[in-house]
C-alpha cells in the first residue's frame, strides 16, 4: 500500500503547489490543507519552503505576514529542477489491486509529462467507477510530484479502448512505442539509439518545452509516446494493429516483465537514453 504524504522536504526544503490565480505580484495564496501543513510544522518566520505553479517554476518562499500560513511571501523565482528535458507520455493498461498506484508512482518519479489510462484485449481487472479511479491516482501523482521535486503534475486520465489510445499515439506523437513481449527482432535500445541523435525536429520544438511560462507551449511539443499492455498482454490482432498505424513495436528485454514494472523500464530507458537520469 502507498503511502501519502501531502508535503515533503527537498533537504531542508518544503514543497508545495499552487495555481497559476493564487500567484500574485509578491504573494501566493496556499490552500486551505497546505495552510494546515505549514501551521502544523511550526515553521520560523525565516525558514524558507517552495511553492510551484505547476508549469515548471518555482517560488523559493517565506511566511506571509500573517505568519498563519494563509500566504506565502515571494524569495525568488527560479526554474523547476525537476523537469526533464523530453517529453514522455505514458498509455499504462488497466491492471488489477495495487499495480496502477505503483506505475503512476514511479512514472511520475521518473519525469512522465502524462498518463493515459486504457482498457486492452486481455485486461484482468477494469475498474467499475473509472472517474473515481483516475481521481485516486491523480491524488497520488499531485503526492509523488511533491516528493521528487517535479515542476509539473501529470495529468491522470482515461484514454477508453485500445485502438482510441494507438490512434491519439500515431497522431499526435513524434515516436510511438507499443512495448511487447514477443516481439524478438526490435529493442527499445535499438530505437532510440537510431531517433535521438538524428531527432533537430523534437530539439526545436523542446524550445518551447520547460522551463516555460505558458502552458499551451509546453503542450504544443509532441511527446514520446510509451504503451505498455495488461497482465495478459498484448492480443496478436492488438498489434498488427498498433504496427500499421505506424507505431514501433518493441522489446524491453529476453524477461516478461508485469504490467507494473514495464512503464517503470521503458521510461527509465528513455530518460538514461537522452540524459535525463
Amino acid at each position: 500500500m502507498l503511502k501519502k504524504c501531502s508535503l515533503v522536504c527537498e533537504g531542508n526544503v518544503i514543497r508545495f503547489f499552487a495555481g497559476l490565480n493564487d500567484v500574485y505580484a509578491d504573494t501566493i495564496r496556499l490552500s486551505d490543507e497546505d495552510s494546515a501543513h505549514v501551521r502544523s510544522l511550526r515553521l520560523r518566520p525565516d525558514e524558507l519552503f517552495t511553492v510551484c505553479n505547476g508549469q515548471g517554476l518555482d517560488y523559493v518562499c517565506k511566511l506571509g505576514k500573517q505568519d498563519d500560513g494563509t500566504f506565502a511571501r515571494i524569495v525568488r523565482r527560479q526554474q523547476s529542477l525537476g523537469e526533464p528535458s523530453v517529453v514522455c507520455r505514458m498509455f499504462i493498461a488497466y491492471a488489477k489491486g495495487d499495480r496502477l498506484d505503483y506505475a503512476v508512482q514511479k512514472s511520475v518519479e521518473l519525469g512522465a509529462f502524462e498518463i493515459i489510462l486504457f482498457e486492452s484485449e486481455r485486461c484482468v481487472a477494469v475498474p467499475r467507477d473509472i472517474p473515481k479511479k483516475t481521481a485516486r491516482l491523480q491524488r497520488i501523482a499531485l503526492e509523488t510530484a511533491k516528493q521528487c521535486g517535479r515542476g509539473v503534475v501529470p495529468v491522470v486520465s482515461s484514454g477508453g479502448g485500445f485502438s482510441s489510445i494507438v490512434e491519439a499515439a500515431a497522431d499526435h506523437s513524434l515516436l510511438s512505442l507499443l512495448c511487447y513481449e514477443g516481439e524478438d527482432v526490435l529493442h527499445i535500445k535499438e530505437v532510440l539509439e537510431q531517433f535521438f541523435p538524428a531527432s533537430d525536429e523534437y530539439k526545436e520544438q523542446l524550445e518551447q518545452h520547460f522551463p516555460a511560462s505558458d502552458e499551451q507551449k509546453a503542450r504544443e511539443v509532441r511527446p514520446v509516446s510509451i504503451i505498455t499492455g495488461p497482465e495478459g498482454g498484448f492480443g496478436s490482432n492488438e498489434v498488427g494493429f498498433a504496427r500499421s498505424r505506424g507505431l514501433r513495436i518493441v522489446s524491453l528485454g529476453s524477461r516478461v516483465l508485469r504490467s507494473e514494472t514495464a512503464p517503470v523500464v521503458a521510461l527509465s530507458a528513455i530518460m538514461y537514453h537522452t540524459g535525463n537520469l
